[in-house]
């Protein structure tokens, strides 16, 4: 399926090349954001008295979920930088038809929903696709990562007493 953007829409031009290049330099800056979010996350939770108010909070607690919730949300905006980098990129490139277009697309490229790379203009498919795959390794990174702040806050990485 061919995409036609209207006339007045500047499409930059790429080799498949390009896509790989520009696909790649992408990830590798959303990793590093990634990693340093989660990095900020941990040091915030491991502080002397941070870590000793969190393996004291009891899971179903009023300040144990809350700091769940606070865990939660901030995982989801390191992830929400990452897909509207990606939406400005789809956006300055003119791959797609507009802004909100482009960050559509890229949340669902990057949850890997998949639902349709119709919309994106031929020459940023390969993007598009390396954003899907980025996605699913720093959604799984956070999982992880989460996991491992709850079982600090259940005690599980306690040491024996």
């Amino acid at each position: 399926m061919t995409n036609s953007l209207p006339d007045n829409t500047q499409v930059f031009n790429a080799t498949f090349n390009d896509q790989l290049l520009i696909g790649a330099a992408m990830i590798a800056i959303c990793v590093i954001i990634h990693g340093l979010g989660l990095f900020t996350i941990q040091r915030v939770v491991t502080r002397d008295r941070m870590s000793e108010r969190v393996s004291h909070l009891r899971p179903l607690s009023f300040t144990g979920s809350l700091f769940t919730l606070l865990a939660v949300f901030a995982i989801i905006f390191i992830h929400f930088i990452e897909i509207w980098l990606f939406a400005f990129l789809y956006d300055y490139l003119g791959a797609l038809h507009s802004f909100s277009e482009a960050l559509y697309f890229s949340t669902i490229s990057y949850a890997t929903i998949g639902y349709s790379d119709a919309s994106i203009h031929d020459q940023w498919r390969m993007v598009a696709a390396l954003e899907g795959v980025m996605g699913v390794i720093l959604l799984g990174w956070s999982t992880a990562f989460f996991v491992r702040v709850l079982g600090k806050l259940e005690g599980d990485d306690a040491e024996p007493r």
